[in-house]
Order: C-alpha cells, then structure tokens, then sequence
C-alpha cells in the first residue's frame, strides 16, 4: 500500500503509436520536469537499437533491461516517463509504478494506430515495431492490444487520442495527473497496485481501494465497455450504493437501468434468473451492453450466470459490496444458482471484464455479515500464505474494526492469493480445488438448513474447523495447527462449531456436491498453515466422528 507523498512522477504508457514520445516532451515542457524515455535508456545500454535487441537477445533480454531502467527512473523526482507498451504487463514493474507515481495510459482504437503506423513508414520517421512484425498487421495490433487491455485499464488514468492533436493530449494529461494527485491528498481514499487476473480465456483487472466507488464508469470505459450498463442488485444494497454508482456509470457515458432483487441465499434460483431474463428481454438489451453485479456473493452469482447465459454472453463487471465477495467470489469465474437439492448445481465458469472492489462499502453491512465474510479471507492464508496468517493475527482489531488501509491491505492480498490460484486453474480441474477447503462441509450444512440459518462465511468457518479435525485425525497435522486455525476464526467471531443440524440431511447433500469424483468427496486438508493437500480416502466413519462432534459442541 503506496503512502502519501511517495509518488512524484507521470508514467505515460499505451500501445506503439499513440502518442507516448511526442507527448512526453510536450507534457514535460508544460510541466517544467525532466524526460525519461525508457526505449531510448535500454537501446544506450546495450549499444544497439531496440529491433536488434530483439532479434540477436530476445525479448527476455530486452525486459530484463527495461525492469533495470524503470527501476531507477522510478527513483527520480518530479519525472516524465514514457514507458514502452509492454512494460506494464510485468507485475513488478506496475507495483513500481504504483509506488512512484501516476500512471497515465494513451489509448486509440487499432484502426487509428494502424492508420498511423502506415502514415510514419510513409513519412520515413518510423522505428521498427519488432512485435508488429507479419503480413497481417491491422490484425496483429488487434490481437495484441486487445491482450494488453486488461494491463492499460490499471491505469489511473486514460486519455482517448484517436480525434485529439498532441496539443490537446498534452493537455488531458496533465488535467489527468492533476485529479488523481488531489484524490491521492484525500484522506479518506486509499488505493493499492490493482491486480491482474489472467486464465486461458480471459485477463482482467481487480481493482482494490477505499473511496473508490467513483471510478467504476471510467474504469469500464478503460477496459473498452460503453453504451448501456444493466445493473443487477438486491433492495438493500442498492438503497446504499445505487445512486452513486449510477452516477459514476452516466457520467462516463453509459446508458444505465437497474433490476432489483430481494435479499438472501433464497433468491438465488432458475425463478428469479427468469424473471431476470424477461427484464433483459423487455428492456431489449444487446450484446454488447454490460451487466454490472452490485452486491455481495449472492448477486454476484446471480448477474453473472445472468451474464453467462444471455444472448450466449453479455460482458459482466463485478461490483462486490460484501467482504465474502470482495475476497472471493468476485474473482474467478465461478457463477450459478442454486437448486434445491444442493447449492451451485446449475452454473458456469465465465470471467468478469473487470472488478472494482470499494472497500469502504463494508461500513454499510450488518455487523453479522461483515464478521462471516472473515472466513474466505482467513481461509486463503490458511492455504496458501502463513505469512498472511500472522499478518491477520497481528492486525485482527484493527481489521474488525475497518480501519482503511489495514483492511485495504488485508483484501488485496486475499484478491492476489485467488488471482493466482484462478491463473493457475481456471475450470477447478487441479490446484483451485485448495479454494474449496471448509466448503465440502459447509455446503452440507447450508443445504441441511435450507440456505436460511448460516451465512455462507459461518458455514465455512464451521466447515474450516472440521476440515482441520480430519486433517487431525489422519495425522496430516498436530493439535496446535487445530487451535491456532481455530482461534484466528474465532478471534473474528467467526463459529467453529454447531448444534441442531440433521446430519443426515448434511451427508446426502454432501454426496452432491461439486467436489465429489467416482461418487469419493475430495477433501482439501491441512497438512501446515499455509499447505493443503487433497484427499479422496477419508474414511465415512472419520467424517461422521468429525461431525458429530461439530454438531454437539
């Protein structure tokens, strides 16, 4: 998390051709700063032009100098830098730059860079474009801008070129600059390095701050969206946070409607997902046009099979007000309804364009919602980070208590941790199976309540601290990793046990669940903090003892 003050330089990036060279120098004219032009930094470092880094070293030899060059630009003061229109692609590079400044993104549409391109090779004062290179190059920058889209919408902020002359760029940039430097002086808005997401199938960002509702409309314009956004929400979120996001969505452009649902795990069913379907169909919506899921994870599975399933897919942005979708749900692709012989029976994987994660939301949650969605984010350092796990040990009072940046941190490292698991493991076919620890036992017993006592976070905080008594009795872990998992729980008033549950209610419905291979559950067990492993020979009467015991406590 970037402190005020750190950040005292404009890095200008954007695809070839969009201005980022003549622009440079003319904003740092105006501005009376000093110029870095990374490209010309690395052809000086290594004695030839860019092309011929290309060619005789490679493309991993030309990055590897660009992290040198922008690694020391990045520690200048009061600096120009324009940055090539690869470089923000690299993790590191753009948490360097959320450290050292405000990042400023040139965008044009491919036909306008493609236009541009033929005009300079025509006026002879053209650079070859190493990865333009083929016989079909409108097609090529297509491709690939459209890979990159996902890195230039981190951007804090874009100026749209195509009908500007470099006068008029100059300008917005800076105007640029100068809003996001004074949102940066705000006190109460605190923002992190956005994440990327990036399967087989799509990349898109994660957006992680506090106080940044306001950027929603922007940020979609960013990722290429406009026209008309259909927001999908429940009465009680949208009597706190509509307006604005309405607000934010029309003034970037956006045709905008809404479609209300009630509140609870209940809605979520093929009933509502028609009713749904016919306000679509009423409203006459297109291809093209947005879905936006306002709310938390009930919402978000809803609008997103809703985005899944319409016209064969419509493009869906998730706007996650809970703390339990904002950790997780929101990310990853994972969408459906419920049927009523078990949760999530009918879905689909389909990515989001973008999440815009506004931590400050939390503030309007009832306390006993905010405190179940502490169990997602316990969960992740439980299966993947220790590290993270002292981190929320030694922060637990100032995370239920919401102070912003701590708790800022604290979901954006839990966004990273499902970031990286759905990189890996898009369709859950192998390592996205450790998101799943705690779920097999809660999922039965929300189905054996009937999706109407626990919340989903209680269930998995209950379904967490059996997982760890299996994990024991196989011998996988001693006792002490049982306490510690379970006093962190705890710590955040979370359950760890129940009464009341029909246990045979929770075995058949975990006998359906999402999980189970050749009619065997696969367990995700502890095997340390921060290590998991699967297991599909856990003996019935290990699960039953295990059970019984969480349903007598």
């Amino acid at each position: 998390m970037t402190k005020k003050g750190e950040r005292d330089n404009l890095i200008l990036t954007g695809f070839s051709f969009t201005g980022k060279s003549v622009v440079a120098k003319g904003v740092t004219r105006k501005m009376g700063w000093s110029l870095v032009d990374t490209d010309h930094q690395i052809a000086a470092i290594a004695g030839k032009s860019i092309p011929d880094i290309f060619a005789e070293d490679g493309e991993g030899r030309f990055r590897e100098l660009e992290r040198q060059v922008l690694k020391k630009a990045c520690n200048r003061k009061k600096s120009v830098i324009a940055i090539g229109g690869g470089a923000i692609v690299d993790p590191g590079n753009r948490e360097l730059f959320a450290r050292s400044g405000v990042v400023v993104c040139l965008e044009a549409k491919p036909k306008t860079i493609y236009e541009r391109l033929i005009a300079s090779k025509q006026n002879e004062d053209t650079v070859a474009r190493p990865l333009l290179a083929g016989s079909d190059t409108l097609a090529r920058i297509t491709q690939l801008k459209a890979s990159r889209q996902a890195y230039y919408a981190t951007a804090d902020w874009a100026v749209y070129t195509d009908d500007l002359n470099p006068n008029k760029v100059v300008d917005e940039v800076i105007r640029g600059f100068e809003i996001i430097s004074s949102r940066r002086n705000d006190a109460n808005y605190v923002e992190s390095a956005p994440v990327v997401v990036t399967t087989a199938t799509e990349s898109y960002p994660v957006f992680v701050g506090w106080g940044i509702m306001d950027d929603l409309g922007r940020r979609m314009r960013q990722m290429g969206l406009g026209g008309c956004a259909d927001i999908i929400s429940d009465e009680a979120v949208f009597s706190h946070h509509g307006a604005r996001v309405s607000q934010s969505l029309k003034d970037a452009g956006f045709e905008v409607d809404s479609c209300l649902v009630p509140p609870g795990e209940t809605t979520k069913n093929i009933e509502t997902a028609i009713k749904i379907y016919d306000w679509l169909v009423e409203r006459r919506t297109e291809r093209g046009h947005a879905i936006v899921a306002l709310g938390g994870g009930m919402v978000g599975d809803l609008a997103g099979f809703i985005a899944a399933t319409f016209l064969r897919g419509l493009p869906l942005v998730q706007v996650p007000t809970s703390l339990m979708a904002m950790a997780d749900s929101s990310i990853g692709g994972k969408v459906a309804v419920n049927h009523p012989q078990a949760k999530n029976l009918i879905g689909a994987f389909y990515q989001p364009r973008l999440v815009l994660t506004d931590v400050s939301t939390l503030a309007t949650l009832p306390k006993r919602e905010l405190v179940s969605g502490w169990a997602e984010v316990v969960k992740h350092g439980l299966i993947l980070d220790a590290g993270y796990v002292k981190f929320l040990e030694a922060h637990a009072a100032a995370l239920a208590s919401l102070e912003a940046q701590p708790t800022a941190e604290a979901i954006r490292r839990s966004v990273a941790i499902k970031a990286s698991v759905v990189s890996e493991d898009e369709k859950e076919r192998e390592k996205r199976m450790i998101l799943n620890y705690g779920h097999t036992i809660a999922h039965g017993i929300e189905a054996a309540t009937d999706y109407e006592r626990f919340l989903h976070g209680e269930a998995v905080a209950i379904g967490m601290a059996g997982a760890a008594m299996i994990s024991q009795r196989l011998g996988l872990i001693p006792r002490d990793v049982v306490t510690r998992q379970n006093s962190l729980l705890k710590g955040f008033g979370l359950p760890t046990s129940c009464s009341g549950v029909d246990q045979k209610r929770m075995l058949k419905a975990m006998a359906l669940d999402k999980k189970v291979r050749e009619r065997a559950v696969q367990w995700v067990l502890l095997e340390d903090i921060g290590k998991t492993t699967f297991r599909n020979d856990v003996a019935a009467e290990d699960v039953e003892g295990v059970l019984k015991k969480l349903l007598s406590d």
